[in-house]
């Protein structure tokens, strides 16, 4: 008996134990998608990290990767300047989830390890010295860097087993030591230099040519299950970064002149002209301009060094390509070129297995080969990494084939050549450039399309090369955006029902609406109906997108009309809902039937053009909507296949008449004596007459002159959400 009460107690207890934990855990996953991560940073790395002067926000490249990795992975980010000297301490501080950046895992200052994530972005570090002053062999320099650079020093110090590093607290401290001859260069990253050497007191320094190393740009935290669990999953939105997204951070930053001058950069500056006498005013204004764009110049080609060539091939970097490739079609419109992206497939497995040494021996051999080749109306760049992007005149097939010989074999067999059996693989993507290219010069666009060209060769498993087709891509892309988020939009409310009012002209009330459709996209935004009803048509889908319309607008009609207001509303009938095994005229009797409404709230629109493509079975259809109490207009009529035959046959009630005749080409007195005409047609054959897209009081006046007096038109209404749409019935009945 015991016993049996014991189980019976372990079972309930087991039970509740199964109820609590289903009703936290949906409240755990939610805290964990919205949890928000407190990132420790230094914020002396302008444009790597700095405090944004008017925000007093921590912004740069590395705060902008993190949060557009952190969104991925559904993290919200707030920064914190670090308090420690460096990050090894850093780690140890609990007021951190995070500390940034790191190039690979490196031990806190009390002996944890770290787990670092995945690479956000390649950092090449570059020296810089005092004027063209030679450097030491790289195994006895003396090189000088910040003291919260503790993590690159200990990288550069097992690279360079015989550098002597000496840290400092801040830049001008390095600057100092670099002047007093205690150290021979400066070492940081590339970017750093971008926005220190802007300082005027620094015009003296130089930037070397060839970079020393590229570090990895990592997050890191303590080793405990926490922070790998933190790392793992920050590494899924890591992954999700496209290389678009990076070089479009990269350049924002890169590209702006974020350097404030302070008082000392001014004194720097125009001092001089603070001791000359009056006299020599004018002379000292022309010196001083002089100066100044003497300095602009030196700093704007320190500035293009560094980020308009890639410091370890000698190639442009992607800002100078886009640049030098705008420069080249617009001034050579006449000559017909091609665009390549170019991708080692197996550029890591070098890596991992040659060295990275013998990695950026292969990617200096490809671009000096490519170069050689290369005319002044030629430009070529290393995008990041091991791809390359290269801008070439067509001459013929001949000269794809020689290129391969002459370029792309020398680099499969660079390292056959050097008695190891490692064959590269090249994957290329060509695009041919159309007239539109040479006009708008969208380098990014032109690239996109090669790259998906190289994704072709690179997914068969093979190298080589293969052209891109622009047409059918698009085309492609354009159906599969549309179609296959369908069902989604309808589902989450991206699709919406918008209502045009239609008004009695003479009294101004308002006598009707048209239902009409609007797609928020997820990734192409608002779209019209224009450009997404011909896509669903022809893939057939048109029919799941108007039963919602229909639904919707029943609902809508149904709400008001518990409110108190009898409305009637047209929808629209596509020639592709009408098919022989489709009951349409039944599916609206079974829709009125569900929302208790009466068929007159219901008007059914049906495309002029509809009845010309399939008449017999459209005409049936119209025969029986109307038995059934639906009244039936025929829309767009005069839109191009008016035809007095087909209002002899078709049996609708009224006629939605559309405005070519008055606003479209031609003699618009002729128009106007075909509308006058049709008008007292459309009477005389006892229907009911709306003239839609009336735009202008001139053209409402003479609609009204004429005996047309039910408009729809922007002169009147735009479209409007059912919101808009109610409040403005509201204030026509006040």
């Amino acid at each position: 008996m015991k016993k049996t009460n014991c189980g019976r107690q372990l079972a309930a207890a087991l039970l509740c134990v199964l109820l609590a934990l289903s009703v936290l855990a949906p409240a755990a996953y939610g805290a964990e998608s919205e949890e928000t991560l407190i990132v420790g940073v230094p914020t002396d790395r302008c444009p790597v990290f700095y405090h944004d002067a008017e925000t007093g926000e921590i912004v740069g490249i590395g705060a902008d990767l993190m949060r557009a990795a952190a969104k991925k992975a559904g993290y919200a980010v707030s920064f914190r300047q670090i308090s420690e000297t460096t990050l090894k301490e850093a780690l140890d501080n609990e007021t951190y989830d995070l500390v940034m950046p790191f190039g690979s895992a490196i031990a806190s200052a009390t002996g944890h390890a770290s787990v670092v994530s995945d690479n956000l972005i390649q950092t090449p570090f570059t020296l810089v010295t005092e004027g063209k002053r030679s450097l030491p062999p790289l195994s006895n320099i003396r090189v000088g860097m910040l003291s919260s650079q503790s993590g690159v020093a200990e990288t550069v110090r097992q690279r360079y087993p015989g550098i002597v590093i000496n840290t400092y607290e801040t830049m001008p401290e390095c600057v100092s030591a670099l002047r007093a001859g205690k150290v021979d260069a400066l070492l940081h990253n590339s970017y750093v230099w971008s926005y220190v050497l802007q300082k005027p007191a620094y015009s003296d320094l130089m930037v070397q040519p060839a970079d020393m190393f590229s570090m990895d740009f990592r997050v890191g935290t303590l080793d405990t299950p926490e922070g790998r669990a933190l790392i793992e999953r920050l590494n899924r939105g890591i992954s999700g970064l496209s290389d678009t997204e990076q070089q479009a951070i990269t350049l924002d930053y890169t590209s702006r002149r974020l350097y404030r001058y302070d008082f000392a950069d001014y004194v720097h500056e125009y001092g001089l002209i603070v001791l000359l006498s009056v006299s020599l005013f004018g002379i000292l204004t022309v010196l001083s301009v002089q100066k100044r764009r003497a300095i602009r110049r030196a700093h704007e080609e320190k500035l293009r060094q560094v980020m308009e060539i890639d410091p370890l091939t000698g190639a442009l970097s992607m800002k100078g390509f886009q640049k030098r490739a705008q420069e080249l079609l617009r001034a050579h419109p006449d000559i017909p070129y091609l665009i390549t992206y170019n991708n080692i497939k197996n550029f890591k497995f070098i890596n991992d297995s040659l060295g990275r040494k013998a990695g950026d021996e292969l990617l200096h051999f490809w671009a000096g080969k490519v170069m050689e080749k290369l005319s002044p109306e030629e430009a070529m760049c290393r995008i990041v990494a091991d791809r390359f992007a290269v801008l070439r005149r067509i001459v013929g097939d001949e000269k794809i084939h020689r290129d391969e010989s002459e370029i792309i074999d020398p680099v499969r067999n660079y390292f056959v050549d050097h008695g190891k059996e490692n064959r590269v693989q090249i994957c290329s993507g060509i695009y041919v450039l159309t007239p539109e290219d040479y006009q708008k010069a969208d380098v990014d666009r032109m690239l996109d399309f090669a790259r998906l060209a190289e994704k072709r060769v690179r997914e068969t498993k093979k190298d080589g090369y293969a052209f891109y087709n622009p047409e059918q891509w698009k085309r492609g892309k354009q159906v599969a955006d549309v179609c296959s988020h369908l069902p989604k939009a309808i589902q989450s409310g991206a699709l919406r029902v918008w209502y045009q009012p239609q008004i009695d002209y003479v009294s101004g009330k308002i006598t009707g609406a048209e239902a009409l459709c609007r797609w928020n996209h997820s990734k192409l935004g608002w779209l019209q109906p224009a450009e997404f009803i011909p896509i669903l048509e022809d893939a057939g889908l048109i029919f799941d997108l108007d039963c919602f319309v229909w639904d919707q607008v029943c609902q809508d009609l149904q709400r008001w009309q518990k409110e108190g207001e009898h409305r009637n509303v047209s929808v629209n009938l596509s020639r592709c809902d009408v098919r022989e095994d489709r009951n349409i005229p039944g599916h609206f009797h079974d829709l009125i039937k569900t929302y208790g409404l009466s068929p007159d709230q219901l008007r059914i629109e049906i495309t002029e053009s509809a009845f010309a493509e399939n008449p017999e079975l459209l005409i049936r259809t119209t025969v029986k909507l109307r038995e059934l109490g639906f009244q039936v207009e025929m829309d767009d009529f005069g839109s191009g296949y008016s035809s007095l035959h087909m209002l002899k046959e078709v049996p609708v009630d009224c006629i939605k008449l559309d405005l070519h005749f008055l606003s479209g080409t031609g003699d618009p007195e002729r128009g106007r004596i075909i509308v006058s005409y049709m008008v007292q047609m459309v009477h005389a054959l006892g229907m009911k007459l709306i003239a839609e897209g009336v735009e202008t009081v001139a053209q409402a006046e003479f609609l009204k002159s004429r005996g047309c007096t039910e408009l729809q038109g922007f002169c009147f209404y735009k479209p409007m959400a059912a919101q808009e749409f109610e409040s403005v019935m509201k204030k026509a009945r006040e």
